[in-house]
């Protein structure tokens, strides 16, 4: 009872919350996405292992914006469906970045090569960080809230 006394007390930290478990579940589908295009293409291609990753995060990127955009964030203000992809795809370079990056430090710098490795640089500390940074990213920039007074009129796109 105390939980729900809480909660109703602070009604943005409630809405803060369905959104983070929301981001949470597409990602977690484009989480596994990822990850099998990826360690497909690691064991059945002779592709290098960054692109093996850059091939794996774009096919999770897409299935991201589509549960983000109608789902996770279908609340907020439609600023153009134009507008809304590419910020997305910006954010989405930037978090394969910082992806990328964590798994060339750790090929790179610490001399790990191997699936193990990859998948723990990769797919864990670079997906982990590039998270933190696409959620606050998508409410920022991508899915801004509604401005205060404003009724749901979406933006028409041609």
């Amino acid at each position: 009872m105390a939980v729900r006394q809480f909660l109703n007390r602070h009604p943005r930290l409630t809405a803060l919350a369905r959104e983070v478990g929301k981001f949470g579940s597409v990602g977690a589908v484009a989480y596994v996405v990822q990850l099998a295009v990826t360690n497909l293409l690691w064991a059945l291609t002779d592709h290098p292992v960054l692109v093996g990753q850059v091939i794996g995060t774009v096919c999770a990127i897409v299935v991201a914006f589509v549960g983000n955009r109608f789902w996770t964030f279908a609340h907020r203000a439609r600023t153009g469906y134009g507008r809304e992809t590419v910020l997305f795809l910006v954010m989405n370079g930037v978090g394969m970045l910082i992806q990328l990056g964590c798994q060339a430090f750790s090929l790179y710098v610490l001399g790990l090569d191997g699936p193990l490795a990859h998948n723990i640089a990769g797919n864990v500390v670079g997906v982990g960080l590039g998270t933190l940074f696409r959620f606050f990213s998508y409410r920022t920039w991508v899915f801004p809230e509604r401005p205060k007074g404003s009724e749901e009129r979406p933006v028409e796109t041609p």
